[in-house]
Formats: structure tokens, C-alpha cells, sequence
């Protein structure tokens, strides 16, 4: 079985014995609850590091007064066996005491602008709970790569805007989003679905899909593009729309028009019965490699 360590001393320890034997580290973020998203978070760390730090912490600074941080799924048992088959070498568990000494912190870091819109808009605080717990899992387990999923499009955005901004060093690998065979993305919470709603869900990957393709058809204004994935998902009347945004993607800027040579995005967030689902694709991409 792979190790699992509570104490941050321990993490740092096995690091610096890892640095030592000239590995060079890998990390991936995660609040637990795994699945095959997850994992091929892990397999690509795996495939491109030496020693696999994966951390598993439900961080509490990132959930809202009425969101689901005393619900969220736990799993500890299967994300051991899971972090152990895509191939982790250590398992980082840290204890909320741990890393919120006296159940608070007087520090925090934010990423202003990009924390405030989207998601942030949504959920206000909830980027700053974000960038401030990766941040110290940057400072535990220095590691020279960090693995982040596609799905959280905006919140990979907002921290490759902290390293560069704090000078930190630690490069971003981003990993396509995995999805069920139906379209719908693979996410921690789909486990709250009943039948009817894990059904209607697949409206989000359907409007996403059909933006890519109005885009793919010559399609470049992009209020008709928010328009059509609207329509899409209020056509589901299970669905209950937040926001559905077309964007830059390296800045988050809502656009007027698609252009070529400009990245862009579309972006939803919805409500499926008692479940918050956030979705995304690349609609055009530069022709410069992020």
C-alpha cells in the first residue's frame, strides 16, 4: 500500500529524501472522493515525475455557509487503493488542525479579478479558500509539477495566475476532463444523482457540445454561442441555469466575437436537482501551445 501521512514534517521529510535519490516530484491536488478522473490525474503525474505526492484534504475554507462541506463524499479506504493503482508514492492526508492551526488562518492569498467572476461571482470566497490551501501545498510539498483537471477550468486559470504572479516556480500540467460514455463529466458529486436527474445531467455536455459545433460550422458571435447553450439547457426542465459564458480563455474575458488566434472557452454552471455542475470546452484554439 502507498504510505499515507498526516504530519506535514513527515511530507517534507519524504520529499527531501526524494529530491536526494534526484527524483524530481510530482503533485496532485485532491479533495478525495476519487474516480477515473482522478486517477488519470495520478497516471499522467506518474508518466512525467519520479515521486507522486497525492493529497487528499475536503478543505473547508473553500466551501460557502450553506454549501456541502459536512456532506461531501469521504472515501478514505477507496482513494488509498485508487492512488495506489495509478501508481502514487505517497499519500498526504493532512488533518484540518493541521492546516488551519487554531481553526483559522490570518492569511490569506487571492487572485482579484479572476477570483471574482464565474464561479467566484457564484460562490463568493470560494477561490480564495482555493488559491490559499494549494498555496500550502506548495510550500509543503515543493514540488516541481502539479496536476489540475480541465473540468475546473477557472480554477486552473486563477492558479497558474498565482505562480506566476508569486514567482513560484511549480509548473502547471492541465488534464482533459474524463467523461461517463453518455458525455456527462466525471465529478465527486454525481454520486448525489437519483436515476432521473443522473439522466437530465447530460444536458450540460449537449449544450457544450453544440456550441462546439456551431463554432466548428463557422459560427464567431458569441452572444448567439451563449444563446444556444442557454437554450440548450433550459430546454431540460430539470436543469436550473447559473451562468453559461464564452470567454477568453487565458483571461476570462467575456467576448464579443471568436477570433482566430485567440483561445476561447464556453463555460456553464447548472443545477441539477440538489447538485451544482460546472462543464466546459475549448471552442477555438491558438495556434501558440499553452
Amino acid at each position: 500500500m502507498v504510505p499515507v501521512i498526516e504530519a506535514i514534517v513527515e511530507v517534507r521529510d519524504a520529499v527531501k529524501a526524494a529530491r536526494a535519490a534526484g527524483k524530481v516530484v510530482g503533485l496532485v491536488p485532491t479533495m478525495g472522493a476519487l474516480h477515473d478522473g482522478h486517477a488519470r490525474l495520478i497516471e499522467r503525474c506518474r508518466a512525467e515525475t519520479g515521486f507522486v505526492v497525492a493529497s487528499i484534504f475536503v478543505n473547508p475554507t473553500q466551501f460557502g455557509p450553506t454549501e456541502d462541506y459536512t456532506s461531501y463524499p469521504r472515501t478514505p479506504e477507496l482513494d488509498h487503493r485508487r492512488c495506489a493503482s495509478a501508481g502514487a508514492d505517497l499519500i498526504f492526508a493532512p488533518r484540518a488542525e493541521s492546516m488551519y492551526p487554531r481553526g483559522h488562518l490570518s492569511t490569506f492569498v487571492e487572485v482579484p479579478g479572476l477570483s471574482q467572476v464565474l464561479e467566484g461571482a457564484s460562490r463568493p470566497g470560494h477561490f480564495r479558500g482555493v488559491t490559499t490551501v494549494v498555496l500550502k501545498l506548495f510550500s509543503i510539498v515543493t514540488p516541481d509539477y502539479a496536476y489540475f483537471g480541465e473540468k475546473d477550468f477557472q480554477q486552473q486559470v486563477v492558479i497558474r495566475r498565482m505562480v506566476a504572479d508569486l514567482d513560484l516556480g511549480v509548473r502547471i500540467r492541465v488534464v482533459p476532463t474524463v467523461r461517463e460514455p453518455d458525455g456527462l463529466a466525471l465529478s465527486s458529486r454525481n454520486r448525489y444523482f437519483d436515476p432521473a436527474d443522473r439522466a437530465a445531467a447530460t444536458v450540460l455536455s449537449a449544450a457544450l457540445r453544440r456550441a462546439k459545433e456551431a463554432v466548428t460550422g463557422g459560427e464567431r458571435d458569441a452572444d448567439r454561442v451563449r444563446q444556444l447553450l442557454r437554450n440548450t439547457i433550459q430546454s431540460e426542465r430539470r436543469a436550473t441555469l447559473d451562468y453559461a459564458e464564452v470567454a477568453d480563455a487565458d483571461t476570462l474575458e467575456p467576448l464579443s466575437r471568436l477570433t482566430a488566434g485567440r483561445r476561447s472557452v464556453a463555460l456553464l454552471a447548472v443545477r441539477i436537482g440538489p447538485v451544482r455542475l460546472i462543464d466546459n470546452t475549448i471552442l477555438m484554439e491558438s495556434p501558440v501551445e499553452h
